[in-house]
């Protein structure tokens, strides 16, 4: 089964949801129409019993994402409508509430809000050429997807200040190194290799999976005791629960 939007694509086969960018003569850069149409194709996986995982993925060779499509932000009255614009409807919160594994195959540039849409994923693998870097700051912006949060807690607040302050760019082995990537793999092997992965998770137990990803977002904003008082009981409610 497959559904085609203008800007982003949606292939369901079996247990598994592949979702792609897919603006590649503009490195698919983030648009208004982009955000409504993944924030449609979010909801629906969110809402289908039998997608147990999801591969989210670039269409085109030179990248998965370079961010929001300056050109249409330059056309709003302002750098700050456009963003307000953007959070109409809240793509970023769909990504951190969703309770199925997603697994981020990146590829080429990885730029802006397309690395802060991947940090927002479970799993990151990327190929060899891949190149990653946050350059808001040196725009006269803060990142407003969550880059400021989902950095550090990825790879520590050095490198983290280095990528959001300095505008450091970091390949794909570095990447690999500070625990931004968890696979690096080669070109032609990226979404053979993510699809396997996504059906690896989706064997897994929904309603355990689901529950490991709430134990560990919500632990990590807790003091220690009582994030293992929350596993404890995340783990008592998943008892026997296969479906």
């Amino acid at each position: 089964m497959s559904s085609e939007f203008e800007t982003v694509n949606y292939v369901k086969e079996g247990p598994v949801g592949e979702i792609i960018l897919n603006r590649p003569k503009s490195l698919n850069a983030f648009n208004i129409q982009m955000r409504d149409e993944l924030y449609q194709i979010l909801e629906a996986v969110r809402d289908d019993p039998e997608i147990r995982a999801i591969v989210l993925r670039g269409e085109g060779e030179r990248a998965f994402c370079t961010g929001a499509d300056l050109k249409e932000f330059d056309t709003a009255p302002s750098r700050v409508i456009a963003r307000e614009v953007r959070w109409e409807r809240d793509v970023w919160g769909l990504f951190i509430a969703m309770d199925k594994p997603i697994i981020a195959a990146l590829h080429g540039f990885v730029i802006g809000s397309g690395l802060e849409m991947a940090m927002l994923c479970d799993l990151r693998i990327c190929t060899e050429d891949t190149s990653f870097s946050m350059p808001e700051a040196a725009l006269g912006m803060l990142p407003a997807a969550g880059g400021t949060q989902s950095l550090p807690r990825a790879v520590g607040r050095a490198h983290a200040v280095g990528m959001l302050l300095k505008k450091e760019r970091v390949d794909a082995k570095m990447g690999h190194q500070i625990g931004l990537i968890h696979r690096v793999v080669s070109k032609g092997s990226l979404r053979t290799e993510a699809l396997a992965m996504a059906d690896v998770l989706a064997k897994h137990p929904p309603k355990v999976v689901g529950a490991l990803k709430a134990s560990i977002r919500r632990g990590l904003n807790m003091p220690l005791a009582r994030a293992m008082e929350l596993e404890l009981n995340l783990a008592i409610k998943t008892v026997g629960g296969n479906k």
